[in-house]
């Protein structure tokens, strides 16, 4: 599972100086370092981080730009931006931005089963479509810091969406967002995202209880919300 963050460990490696051959993913090989000194190491903007941002971007921005994402990188969660473009959004990808607007967005079907942190992001963005959609993938939720597929279905529905599971899938019913209720984060970062931006389109106000465990991940995420609305 996640192969693609064995590749991003590879990354990592090579801005040290460090060659892993993979021969597999179950044999590596670790070449020594060849002892230069490693003085500066840019570090690529994290997609799992900027998922709900480029979500709330596809549904209400107007060239809402991110910066400091490298268009190429293995992260495999920048599948995000690949089904935004798929479904509708107005997408602008440069070497080391993107730059996202709203569209018409259709369903859509996502295994999400090798990059299970854009769940949350994904049921966001499905609950604002309608139409039902679909995302495979529930048995990586399990061992997160809730049980996402749990707290996604128990807090969406109080928000009035209609979601239910079979098997390893996750179907959405997406429509309209209820307000005048308390939701919980269940101390989760990435479920208090995913519920701010379900939120935005909300006929009332939302309550999110815990929502300052987004600090684990996302100090400015509030912040950077509120930019996508102005």
């Amino acid at each position: 599972s996640s192969k693609q963050y064995v590749d991003i460990t590879i990354e990592v490696l090579k801005s040290f100086d460090i060659e892993v051959a993979r021969v597999s993913y179950e044999h590596f090989e670790v070449k020594k370092k060849t002892g230069n000194i490693i003085e500066n190491i840019s570090m690529q903007g994290d997609y799992s981080s900027i998922s709900c941002i480029a979500v709330a971007g596809a549904l209400y921005g107007d060239n809402l730009e991110i910066d400091n994402l490298n268009s190429s990188s293995a992260q495999p969660d920048r599948a995000i931006i690949s089904l935004l473009s798929e479904i509708g959004a107005k997408l602008d990808i440069r070497d080391n931005s993107i730059i996202i607007s709203k569209g018409e967005l259709s369903t859509f079907d996502f295994d999400a089963t090798h990059c299970p942190d854009l769940f949350p992001a994904l049921v966001a963005l499905a609950s604002n479509i309608k139409g039902k959609s679909t995302i495979k993938g529930i048995g990586r939720l399990v061992n997160k810091e809730s049980n996402r597929a749990e707290a996604l279905t128990s807090e969406f529905q109080k928000l009035g969406i209609r979601i239910s599971t079979s098997d390893d899938t996750m179907t959405i019913e997406g429509g309209e967002i209820i307000g005048g209720v308390e939701v919980d984060s269940h101390n989760d970062h990435r479920i208090a995202m995913s519920l701010a931006v379900a939120s935005l389109r909300a006929n009332q106000r939302v309550t999110i209880n815990n929502s300052d465990c987004v600090e684990k991940s996302y100090t400015r995420f509030w912040q950077d919300l509120d930019k996508v609305l102005r």
